[in-house]
């Protein structure tokens, strides 16, 4: 989740929430780089594993509830320490643009 905490804490993501990218905003792997970045119009983030797993699930049919809840059984982590960390990262990237939520 490389450089998406911005300075002031973001506010949480309502469990109900649809998190998805909006148009112009695309998860791309680089083959050069080998590295995982969100890319935006005239910005991109360079996406650590765990960055690049909740993007992933990112796809704007699941709410944050399913997110977390998939997130937490595929590494096999607490739900609320998931959600806290997968919260303030979606929470920094719709700060930036980057992210909405339906």
């Amino acid at each position: 989740m490389t450089g998406a905490a911005p300075a002031a804490e973001a506010p949480p993501i309502d469990g109900s929430a649809r998190p998805f990218l909006p148009r112009g905003v695309r998860l791309k792997f680089c083959e050069v780089r080998k590295s995982w970045f969100l890319l935006a119009p005239e910005r991109a983030l360079k996406l650590d594993q765990t960055g690049v797993a909740v993007l992933q699930a990112v796809d704007g049919e699941r709410d944050f509830d399913a997110i977390t809840a998939h997130l937490a059984a595929a590494f096999n982590a607490p739900h609320d320490r998931i959600a806290a960390d997968a919260g303030r990262f979606l929470a920094a990237l719709i700060a930036r643009r980057m992210v909405e939520t339906a």
